[in-house]
Order: structure tokens, then sequence, then C-alpha cells
């Protein structure tokens, strides 16, 4: 039952990535939106769930909030390097930014995706309810991971070819998290870390690369409008899912 839910997140995936790479010609449109839906999993979705999951503090600060924070400066530090290393050989940016960025953060999105897989197979272990429950927020927020792994990946200078692979890798990656749940259990407090960390990821790339990218050619009303439409989007499936 689990791998069949998740088939149905393989398809919300691939239909985010669709619509993202058929909405070019509103590039701008299309950024503010990710930018939202990534704000909006990040602190309505990712945070909680990593705060209730990864128990316990560190010198006073809740362990999943300092995972957070570090998730962010990793984000940046793996920029940074890897701008410095492809100037160092020559390398050309595209739009200042580096091919190999794209390509690590969409990565990051595929082994969150599979991580939902996971949550979906542990949930119906536990029962039918919770797995329906945890099913239903996984299959809906798919289409936006499935719609900022394309942009990303994009947004970085990577051609079509590679933006597709790891569209088609997101997509699979549900499905993979799924089985893998007949022959391992992962702890909740390392999940929730993982979640933690993870979450700092997505809010650098939000707040750092897609938001500015969307509003510097064309600040226009309407694209902080799709970003406040991608955050309502992400609350209203996490209502639901609750």
């Amino acid at each position: 039952m689990a791998v069949f839910v998740a088939l149905g997140a393989f398809l919300m995936t691939l239909a985010g990535g669709w619509t993202a790479q058929r909405v070019t010609d509103r590039r701008h449109l299309v950024l503010g939106l990710a930018g939202g839906l990534m704000l909006g999993v990040v602190g309505l979705d990712l945070l909680p769930e990593a705060l209730k999951a990864a128990g316990g503090e560190v010198f006073g600060v809740p362990a999943a909030l300092l995972l957070f924070v570090a998730g962010f400066l990793l984000a940046h530090l793996v920029e940074r390097l890897l701008a410095a290393r492809q100037a160092s050989h020559g390398g050309e940016e595209s739009n200042g930014r580096v091919p190999e960025v794209g390509l690590t953060a969409a990565a990051a999105m595929v082994g969150h995706s599979a991580m939902d897989g996971v949550a979906i197979g542990a949930a119906f272990q536990v029962g039918g309810g919770m797995g329906t429950a945890v099913a239903l927020a996984v299959v809906a927020h798919d289409f936006a991971d499935g719609f900022n792994t394309y942009t990303i990946t994009s947004l970085y200078g990577n051609d079509r070819r590679k933006a597709l692979t790891m569209l088609f890798a997101d997509a699979a990656a549900p499905v993979v998290g799924a089985a893998s749940t007949a022959f391992v259990s992962i702890p909740e407090g390392l999940l929730g870390g993982y979640l933690a960390l993870f979450g700092g990821v997505l809010l650098y790339l939000a707040a750092a690369e897609i938001l500015p990218e969307a509003h510097h050619e064309h600040p226009a009303r309407s694209t902080l409008l799709c970003t406040i439409a991608g955050v309502l989007f992400i609350w209203l499936v996490v209502g639901l899912a609750g």
C-alpha cells in the first residue's frame, strides 16, 4: 500500500516539474512561486516536524534549531567553495551562479523525497489512518518538490537534460524510500535532525538565490503575489493533512 501511494507522489512530482518547464516565458513568476513554496515548506512543514522529532537541547538551544542554522551555513559554504573552485579553473558561471550548486541542491531535494517515501512507509506500519494522513501531505507537497527541483536545476545554468534527469530522480525517490521501509527503519531523532538540516539549506536557496532572482528584472506586484500564494498553498496542505 505504501509503495502504491508513493506512485501518486511520483506522478505529482512530475506534474510539478512539467508546470515549471511550461511557464518559462513567465520566469519571474515561476521563481516567485518557487520561493514561496520553499519558504512555506521550511517554516510550516519541515521545521515544526524537526522540532518535534529531534528533541533535546545543546547548550540551551534546541538541537533542531542548531542543525537548521548549520544547514543554512552549509549551503552558503558549499556555494562559495564551488564558485571559488570554478573561478580558479577558469570556468564560467551562469549569471553569477555555478551549475554544480544547482545539481547539489537538486540532489538534496531527491534525498528529501526519498525520506518522504520512508515517512509514508513508516506511517502505514503504525496504522492505516496515520498512513493516509502522511500520504496526503506527501503527495500534495511533492508537486512543489517537482516544481522546485526543476526550477533550481535550471536557474543555475544546467541544461534541460540535466534538469529533467534530476526531476525524474526526485519523482522516483519516494517510491524507493517507501519500498525501503520493508527492510529498515530510521530512528525518529535522526529523521528530525535531517529535516532541520535540510530546512536550513532550503531557506538559504529561497532567501539568497530564488527570491532575489525573481525580483531582479521584474520587481512586479504579481511576483510578490506568487510568493505569497506559494506560502498559502503549503499552509493549506499542512492544514488539510493535520
